[in-house]
């Protein structure tokens, strides 16, 4: 026979079960925490609660709800929510509880928990691997920690809240603006991922002139993806079933260049035994790309010049002019205006590039974009190697996003590339942080010399571990002033294993 005691925790479980049912059903935010909250309040024999869901890609707080508290128990409450109990909870992934603020060493000092008078409290992230949120509660009405079974109903409650409010951010993210979204309705540009504004601003520079039968300069760092872009404009342009030729301007030797160009007549040099058709020729009507054009000899580039100027061109060895029906587009990861002050690039030609110039952003100033262009390369590197079904564990994902890519788009692929193998090699379904980095994998022999991407992970960790101990672990504050979302830096503090001392 079920006693008093027991049917009541069945009936409790049996309400917990139906509310997450009801829960499901909702499309709203704000009625879905209100209902969330209420339930698990009800359920867990708290006084006071809060409920916080973080914007995916911010970390500050996107939705939040109290119940039984005062607008100064709301204030305390969401000040915690970056330092201490809060903060442990969340950087750790596991449940936090103390039988007592007032007598936990941890938290007795605190002025805030002195003058609140806070005894009981249960804090537990939803979702343990990056945090949706956070679930806090708290008692007053009698001593000691809540029972065993209060703590398995928020387990129970938070571990099947987390894919909930993940379809919550979905059914969200379909409806909310893309920033992206009016500059892809101009024009085809489904090989650049992304739906950050950095991106929204890249794609509407595309979208302004790829129409326009004009020379374009495209700047940014190695790895950006200069190319790629200037493929999506050829591609979007009057120019688009003609041709696109590529020439990288840095990976041919100075005396080949100008032949390698222009083309070359019999004669002009000891192995042109025939015509030989250049690069402008081969993009006849199309589209000419030169890549690394600062890597370009004065020579030749004086020779481009009158390309760019009069559309005519002497191939090796000629003496006549041809006439070139081309638009090119030239991309540098070189300051031009500082290699005309150096004398290395003429300034004639530097003026005649940047009429219509624009720059690819970084992977540094567009981090939101990260994971989906992780779980893009992912697919990818599964498409060229022939594998089905690997994923990017969310430990992966968060040892991607606290990295530093010094050689941006084109090192993370290689990395997820590099990684995808790895896993696949083993017979394994995901990619695991392990595959992504194994020279900081837990085990991993010590390097005899540590690489860039070593040493940058572990000045990151000791700077991350350095600024949480002077603040003592004020979340909000240490991500302030390291200039990181909050989000983040609960990644870093994941990702680096750091615990406070």
């Amino acid at each position: 026979m079920v006693d008093d005691r027991e049917y009541l925790r069945l009936e409790k479980e049996r309400d917990l079960y139906l509310g997450l049912l009801r829960l499901n059903a909702e499309s709203n935010p704000e009625p879905f925490l209100e209902t969330a909250l209420a339930l698990i309040v009800e359920t867990s024999g708290a006084q006071q609660g809060y409920l916080e869901v973080f914007n995916q890609d911010g970390g500050e707080a996107r939705w939040w709800r109290a119940a039984g508290c005062s607008e100064e128990d709301v204030e305390h409450i969401r000040r915690l929510v970056s330092r201490g109990i809060i903060a442990e909870a969340v950087a750790s992934g596991e449940v936090v509880m103390t039988p007592s603020a007032l007598l936990d060493p941890r938290f007795k000092e605190r002025a805030s928990v002195q003058r609140s008078k806070i005894d009981a409290v249960l804090c537990a992230p939803i979702g343990a691997d990056t945090p949706l949120g956070v679930l806090y509660l708290l008692r007053q009405d009698r001593p000691g920690v809540f029972d065993s079974d209060e703590l398995a109903r928020a387990k129970l409650f938070t571990r099947h809240l987390a894919p909930l409010v993940e379809k919550l951010f979905t059914e969200l993210g379909r409806s909310e603006d893309d920033p992206t979204r009016p500059f892809r309705a101009q024009i085809s540009a489904n090989s650049v991922v992304g739906k950050s504004r950095a991106v929204a601003a890249l794609l509407e520079e595309v979208a302004a002139l790829a129409k326009l039968d004009v020379g374009v300069l495209i700047m940014g760092e190695t790895g950006t993806g200069k190319t790629q872009i200037g493929r999506v404009i050829h591609e979007n342009s009057s120019r688009s079933a003609y041709p696109l030729v590529e020439v990288n301007c840095a990976a041919i030797p100075e005396q080949l260049l100008e032949s390698e160009l222009f083309g070359a007549m019999p004669g002009s040099h000891a192995t042109a035994v025939k015509r030989r058709e250049g690069k402008v020729a081969a993009a006849q009507g199309g589209t000419l790309v030169l890549d690394e054009i600062g890597e370009l000899a004065l020579g030749s580039q004086a020779k481009l010049l009158q390309l760019l100027q009069d559309k005519e061109y002497f191939p090796l060895g000629a003496a006549r002019s041809v006439s070139a029906n081309v638009r090119v587009i030239a991309t540098t990861n070189v300051d031009l205006k500082q290699a005309v002050a150096d004398g290395t690039f003429r300034k004639d030609l530097y003026y005649r590039l940047q009429i219509v110039s624009f720059r690819v952003p970084s992977i540094r100033e567009r981090p939101e974009d990260l994971p989906l262009l992780a779980a893009h390369f992912c697919e990818r590197a599964q498409q060229n190697h022939g594998f089905s079904g690997l994923t990017l564990s969310p430990g992966a994902v968060r040892a991607l996003t606290s990295a530093e890519w010094p050689g941006n788009i084109r090192e993370l692929s290689h990395t997820i590339e590099a990684a995808a193998i790895r896993a696949a090699s083993r017979g394994l379904h995901q990619i695991d942080a392990e595959h992504l980095f194994p020279e900081t994998a837990h085990g991993a022999p010590e390097a005899q010399s540590l690489t860039f991407q070593e040493e940058t992970r572990r000045f990151q960790a000791e700077l991350v571990r350095r600024a949480l101990d002077a603040t003592e672990w004020n979340v909000s504050a240490t991500a302030r002033q390291l200039d990181l979302t909050r989000a983040h830096l609960y990644n870093l503090i994941k990702t680096f294993g750091i615990s406070r001392r």
